[in-house]
């Protein structure tokens, strides 16, 4: 009875019993491309991870090592500028250094003139100042006046609603600053060596570009990268050269309107404002401000009347607004499109690392940093983090002859 009630509990036939499916071999080639994977993310990621401090750290070295890196960046932007210069006086049989030399000298006369047009009017304003302080006073009085009497109220409103009041005073004692002369003869010698040194990086720049163009493109192995190479140098020469140019012209044509103004308005040394509307519009945003601030501090300074004082000041505002929105976008613009809040990141990066001559180079390290990314490939973090896991992107050129097959 068992034997009979174990056979039936068998499968009819020779059948075997049927088994779990095995689970799926890898296969070779599929655990090669995820090694790749993982190999190519973990060097991404460490390169990522050293850019990243590299990033950090470059700012403070930069603001530490200030005596030499801001002469240096300043000649090598300066020379990049005077670049089709030297290259026009090459053309006409000039030697490198004889070129070189002339661009040189030809940049600092035009420096001095602009300087000395400025800095000498300027001292004898620093001047007058202090005795010209009662005379702002007097047109400021109605503003005054409405401030003390705004002050009065605010005071009045906050002893009615404190609970509180201090039962001592405090004792606030102000250092006198150095005095001017001071100032000066410990910083003349350190600027003075500064500008000679580099006066001659931008010499021996200038004299070696063309050697130095040619080595850097027939050391490339192949000519792909030798023509990447010409074309990356080319770009950033002209990109730098055209802006810096252009600008000028610009700045220098709304000095002379400013220079026109005042002198029609009757504004004592009307070259020295001009020269100082013309420095102050390198500095994008800031820079405008700026000038016009001290227009009407000059304007205050000069005429007794509060709205005939302003004049100067809203002048330059009516030529910096025709400058802003119609004349500069239609030259720079169509040869040279930067992103406004690029331009405010790299303004206020380099204010804070060189002052006010890291806000003059903003703009032009800017157009230099772009051209060389451009050129080299840009990191390509988004894809790193959400796409392919890598930070290698597809390059511009490749892209364009994909869409075009």
């Amino acid at each position: 009875m068992r034997r009979l009630e174990s056979d039936s509990v068998k499968p009819a036939g020779d059948a075997p019993v049927p088994r779990a499916p095995a689970a799926a071999e890898p296969h070779p080639g599929e655990e090669v491309t995820q090694a790749a994977f993982r190999r190519d993310r973990l060097l991404a990621a460490l390169t990522l991870i050293a850019g990243a401090g590299f990033v950090l750290a470059v700012p403070f070295a930069l603001r530490a090592g200030a005596e030499f890196f801001l002469p240096v960046t300043a000649a090598l932007v300066i020379a990049i500028a005077l670049v089709p210069m030297l290259e026009w006086l090459e053309r006409r049989g000039l030697p490198s250094a004889l070129a070189a030399f002339t661009c040189v000298i030809s940049f600092l006369a035009v420096a001095n003139i602009a300087v000395a047009s400025i800095l000498l009017p300027a001292s004898d304003w620093v001047r007058l100042l202090p005795e010209r302080v009662g005379r702002i006073r007097e047109s400021l009085a109605p503003v005054f006046r409405a401030y003390t009497q705004l002050q009065h109220f605010i005071d009045n409103m906050f002893r009615q609603f404190s609970t509180a009041h201090p039962h001592g005073t405090r004792t606030v004692q102000v250092e006198t600053p150095n005095s001017l002369l001071g100032i000066i003869a410990t910083s003349a010698p350190l600027a003075a060596v500064q500008m000679f040194f580099g006066v001659l990086v931008i010499f021996f720049f200038l004299a070696g570009w063309t050697r130095m163009r040619k080595r850097t493109i027939t050391d490339r192995t192949s000519f792909a990268g030798a023509m990447t190479t010409a074309r990356a140098i080319q770009q950033m020469v002209d990109a730098t050269s055209t802006y810096l140019g252009t600008i000028t012209l610009v700045n220098i044509s709304l000095g002379a309107l400013v220079a026109v103004s005042l002198w029609l308005l009757g504004m004592p040394t009307p070259l020295m404002w001009g020269g100082i509307v013309t420095l102050f519009n390198y500095i994008p945003y800031l820079g405008p401000i700026a000038s016009a601030l001290l227009l009407a501090l000059g304007g205050l300074m000069t005429f007794n009347e509060p709205g005939y004082a302003m004049l100067p000041a809203l002048c330059f505002i009516g030529f910096h607004l025709v400058e802003a929105n119609v004349i500069t976008p239609s030259f720079v613009g169509k040869r040279l499109t930067i992103n406004p809040l690029l331009i405010l990141v790299s303004l206020s990066f380099w204010a804070w690392v060189w002052g006010t001559t890291g806000a003059l180079l903003a703009v032009p390290l800017l157009i230099i940093i772009r051209t060389i990314l451009d050129a080299a490939g840009r990191p390509d973090v988004a894809g790193f983090l959400f796409e392919d896991g890598t930070l290698t992107g597809q390059h511009p050129d490749e892209k364009d002859e994909e869409a075009r097959a």
